[in-house]
């Protein structure tokens, strides 16, 4: 088939319409998610919340969970827990999945999936409610940003907080059974898209004023090329497991021999999940401690703050974990091995069966460590860097690396309707590369 250009690659999805609807269906909620977070919630002086943490910067553990949240805790909107309490709940419910026998017998049936999300959605109510609560009393202990402060204050903001972190967890949940996408990461993604420009526009202004340099400015740029270079990279990036099918007997007693295939194994199967868990475990309680009013708490987790050394190794151990506790998840190789033995096939030099399944799960278990280290050294080294040269704002990874890959991750999956209706998609050829070798169907 002819390769369509760019303009007939994006004329397809309208030729496209169960692409189409999710298109519109994902757009539609993300605006509603955008409007809830500039909806003020009742009883808050909003210019004394901002007043707040302009001063306090972008670099501390508040600021660091108003990124997530799209800015909406920095302007106390019905939104400004956004989409984390969901996040740290299903954290909780799959990690006791890897732990608790009873809950890994859950995950593998359909009626117990559906009891676990209810058990998360519950855990997010739990969540919201404490987190809505700690608000209550940190916007009280800010002078002149609330007119009425007391028990009743404090019980009207865990109402009306929970009730939006349960909408927005509701529209993600929508994103991802009808809409285009994980709905928690696109949220996520929608939420640090919107504050970029002001920090672009801000960085210019530190430029004009002389508050940073060119050199700078021409270091961060290259740093947040090579991020983004490095994502596209390490996405694309598989190990190869060659398969082969026996041969079989065809007609008129002829043999032939069928060609071989091979197993593409992500170097980086978990995504940006193990950053997005990551970020939310070190924000989630530091940010309880923050609102809780506090002082020994609050100086505790001020230890967290992105920038100390003590957020960095949190950091990276925990991406680290994450990554391969996400692997082990969404990746099963006895699955994998006894479908192949189902179909015929086996690996070269290779039982098939318990010796596939072992033999599979020691090179995930390889590849997976150099990915692991690649998202730390991604999500740390540009605020290493960021420090090191003095900017006057706060710049990481993390968000950087958030964008492009949930970006990549959506264009996959734009990129499997059209394959399946034989259009060609946005990536080069219709296809996306394994090292040097195509595969078709999305990253």
């Amino acid at each position: 088939m002819a390769q369509a250009s760019a303009a007939e690659s994006v004329a397809n999805i309208y030729r496209t319409p169960e692409l189409w609807q999710k298109i519109v269906f994902t757009f539609l909620c993300l605006v509603l998610y955008r409007v809830g977070s500039h909806i003020t919630a009742p009883g808050i002086d909003v210019l004394a919340v901002t007043a707040y943490f302009q001063n306090q910067g972008s670099g501390g553990v508040l600021g660091l969970y108003d990124l997530f949240s799209g800015g909406g805790l920095s302007r106390a909107t019905v939104f400004a827990l956004g989409i984390m309490p969901y996040i740290s709940a299903s954290i909780f419910v799959q990690i006791a999945g890897a732990v608790l026998p009873q809950v890994d017998k859950l995950q593998k049936d359909e009626e117990g999936r559906k009891k676990l999300t209810q058990w998360t959605r519950y855990a997010t109510v739990v969540l919201a409610i404490v987190q809505g609560w700690g608000f209550g009393i940190f916007t009280e202990s800010l002078p002149g940003a609330v007119a009425n402060p007391g028990f009743w204050f404090k019980v009207q903001m865990a109402l009306f907080l929970t009730t939006g972190a349960m909408i927005v967890m509701w529209l993600g949940e929508q994103i991802t059974e009808r809409g285009l996408g994980n709905g928690a990461s696109l949220i996520i993604f929608f939420s640090i898209v919107e504050g970029f420009w002001p920090g672009i526009f801000q960085t210019f202004g530190f430029l004009s004023s002389g508050a940073i340099g060119p050199l700078q400015i021409l270091v961060l740029g290259v740093v947040m090329l090579a991020v983004v270079a490095g994502v596209v990279a390490i996405t694309m990036a598989a190990r190869r497991i060659l398969i082969q099918i026996p041969q079989r007997t065809v007609s008129r007693g002829r043999m032939r021999q069928e060609a071989r295939n091979f197993i593409p194994l992500r170097l980086n199967s978990a995504g940006v999940m193990p950053i997005i868990f990551a970020q939310s475990v070190i924000v989630v309680p530091s940010a309880i401690a923050q609102f809780s009013g506090n002082e020994n708490l609050k100086m505790f987790s001020e230890n967290f703050a992105p920038g100390t050394w003590v957020y960095f190794v949190v950091s990276a151990v925990l991406i680290m974990f994450f990554t391969y506790f996400y692997t082990s998840i969404i990746f099963n190789p006895i699955d994998l091995s006894e479908n192949l033995k189902k179909q015929g096939g086996f690996v070269p030099g290779i039982k098939p069966g318990a010796k596939t399944a072992e033999y599979i799960d020691q090179v995930v278990s390889r590849i997976t460590l150099p990915g692991a280290l690649f998202l730390t050294l991604i999500a740390l080294l540009p605020q290493v860097i960021a420090i090191w040269i003095n900017v006057p704002f706060s710049f990481g990874g993390t968000s950087l690396l958030i964008v492009v890959g949930v970006a990549l991750d959506t264009m996959a999956q734009m990129q499997q309707h059209l394959l399946l209706r034989q259009y060609d998609g946005f990536m080069k050829k219709g296809k996306v590369r394994y090292r040097g070798r195509q595969a078709t169907g999305g990253l």
